[in-house]
């Protein structure tokens, strides 16, 4: 009570001015950091007594009993202060990149005398020009393999004097142009740099076109050892043009920006399309993003995204709105020194592109989970948690995942995914055709996947590894306590009684074990959840991928195979001059007539039956 009349009392006496605040726990840590247009309207919407919170804030304001702030002259340096506030103190509540101590940049120093290319995460104003951000050492690293190998600029830190009497290797493969040996002038070397800087400005047809006029006139001048070398840069230029073009018309500069978000962490995808091509992408993680919406999201990765780049387009597309759209606007020009737009495309190539980014960050994150739980820590922690909490009597070296996939009886088929040691074991994984249930029965499927298989285990032969005779130490049917009871009644059937069995539910993520009378229910971020989840996930892809198949050749196929006289070929043959059954519907009898293998009394029979 003492902290709650402390903290009101505080907030009475905050201003109605711009500025940043921080909320600290009862050990002085900070808890978060946001800025506001008015301070003490803010903070009271945090406190008030009737103020409806999510649940993140809820357990926030739970745990704050100090408020600091800062007031400042405007919204927008109330911005600039909590981006380089959040940053030095990384508070728990407030989404973060991921390791954002400092982002990794290609510096080209162009006060030097002989300028390099190299990798720096510290931006300072001393007339350097920077690209980036990158992610991470390794795509930076990535950028200037790529840029070294069409361009030879120097990679080492001697100083250039001329008179060396031997170039290194590097000059020897084409790889430097060896201004330690005088073998290229500083007007020469400047202008290598100066494409250098174009290229990574992504206006790589001007470069093309300046080293197509130096080829030819070095041709003109008999020198075509350097035409050659020219035409080697010029090809390899072209090459990373043509890997740039998208398939969606992009014109301009602009960045497009998407992501996709799950739990306490979002994978986001960033574009960057200068001249209407691709020339670059990247992608960061955010952490701290439970209970947090689309727009928050958005948001937060903007302001720390182009908080730390040299250069802001003049136009980004995004995925999703942002708070506080005019403030982020003003704050970006000013960065830029012109304008920028922040767009949201609803239809059209913009639109179409934001899809491609937002799939691109869709894939990486499901990449992102499968590398974190693939790590060799969190998959001992992962099957140890398992055993632990499903009461395992041993690790759960293998595993196996069914499923069944169906649409109301037709076309069913089930899965079984094999796990070994935590990692998928595709050479293992089967397929079944349901074979004797009619009808719309996923129980009565399931039981026949499990009688099939476990009865493959007694005959097959352990000693020549058939997959079939290993016994898992952990059966996974994906569904809830009454899929877990027909597939426990098919093992018995089956007479396997010693093989540990369990169901995992899609709502809640309830796990459910043979006679327990309560689920388990482990938390989201367990390791252990998320490879059960991996696995289940594993059999209903493989489930789904399978029936797709199996349906899509019934589709085609089945309206044909009824009719008296049109066996296979003939079949095949109508298939591949229609294209569809719909097609060959709607033809007419006498199209049909004279196709290859057909009759008109054939003709005329197809016609009745479709």
């Amino acid at each position: 009570m003492m902290a709650a009349t402390y903290l009101d009392e505080q907030i009475r006496q905050l201003p109605e001015s711009p500025g940043v605040y921080l909320m600290k726990d009862a050990e002085g840590t900070i808890l978060y950091i946001g800025k506001a247009a008015r301070l003490r309207q803010r903070l009271r919407s945090y406190f008030g007594r009737s103020t409806k919170l999510p649940q993140k804030l809820e357990r926030m304001v739970s745990r704050v009993r100090d408020i600091d702030f800062f007031i400042t002259g405007s919204e927008e340096e109330a911005l600039i202060l909590e981006l380089n506030l959040i940053k030095r103190h990384r508070p728990y509540y407030n989404v973060r990149l991921k390791d954002d101590k400092s982002f990794p940049y290609l510096k080209i120093d162009t006060s030097e005398d002989w300028p390099r290319v190299y990798i720096t995460r510290r931006l300072e104003e001393n007339g350097g020009r920077y690209f980036g951000p990158f992610a991470d050492a390794k795509s930076v690293r990535r950028a200037l393999r790529v840029i070294k190998e069409i361009f030879p600029f120097r990679s080492c830190a001697k100083a250039i004097k001329g008179h060396l009497p031997r170039a290194c290797l590097e000059y020897d493969i084409h790889q430097c142009s060896g201004p330690c040996i005088a073998a290229v002038s500083r007007e020469e070397y400047t202008e290598l740099i100066r494409q250098v800087i174009l290229f990574l400005e992504g206006k790589q047809e001007r470069v093309i076109q300046e080293l197509e006029n130096r080829m030819n006139q070095a041709a003109k001048d008999l020198d075509f050892e350097r035409a050659a070398l020219l035409r080697d840069q010029i090809q390899a230029v072209k090459r990373v043009v043509a890997g740039q073009r998208m398939a969606t018309t992009a014109k301009g500069e602009q960045d497009v920006i998407a992501f996709a978000q799950e739990e306490d962490q979002a994978y986001v995808q960033v574009f960057f399309i200068r001249g209407g091509k691709l020339i670059g992408r990247d992608s960061f993680t955010l952490k701290g993003t439970r209970h947090e919406g689309p727009q928050q999201i958005m948001t937060s990765f903007l302001k720390q995204f182009y908080n730390s780049s040299p250069y802001i387009p003049p136009l980004i597309l995004l995925q999703h709105p942002v708070e506080d759209k005019a403030t982020i606007l003003n704050w970006l020009k000013n960065k830029r020194g012109r304008p920028v737009q922040i767009q949201l495309p609803r239809r059209g190539n913009k639109k179409r592109l934001v899809d491609i980014v937002a799939q691109n960050a869709r894939q990486g994150l499901e990449q992102l989970k499968i590398k974190q739980l693939a790590a060799p820590d969190m998959l001992t922690e992962a099957l140890a948690e398992v055993k632990r909490e499903l009461n395992l009597p041993r690790l759960p070296s293998r595993m196996e995942g069914y499923d069944i996939s169906d649409i109301q009886g037709t076309a069913a088929v089930g899965s079984m995914v094999v796990f070994d040691r935590g990692r998928p074991k595709p050479a293992h994984y089967r397929r079944f055709r349901i074979k004797t249930v009619a009808g719309a029965d996923d129980y009565a499927m399931l039981r026949e996947v499990i009688r099939r298989r476990f009865g493959r285990l007694k005959t097959g032969d352990a000693s020549t590894r058939d997959s079939w005779a290993v016994v898992p130490n952990l059966v996974l049917i994906d569904g809830g306590r009454g899929q877990l009871s027909s597939a426990l009644e098919a093992m018995h059937q089956a007479g396997i009684r010693s093989v540990p069995i369990a169901s995992l539910a899609k709502e809640n993520e309830a796990i459910f074990r043979p006679h327990r009378t309560r689920p388990i229910i482990l938390p989201p971020t367990s390791p252990g959840l998320k490879l059960l989840q991996r696995l289940r996930d594993e059999a209903h892809r493989f489930a789904l991928g399978y029936h797709r198949k199996v349906h899509r050749k019934r589709a085609l196929t089945s309206a044909l195979d009824d009719i008296p006289g049109i066996g296979p070929r003939r079949k095949g043959s109508l298939l591949r001059q229609f294209g569809s059954v719909q097609a060959i519907r709607e033809a007419a009898e006498e199209e049909l007539a004279i196709s290859k293998g057909m009759n008109p009394g054939l003709a005329r029979k197809i016609k009745e039956y479709l």
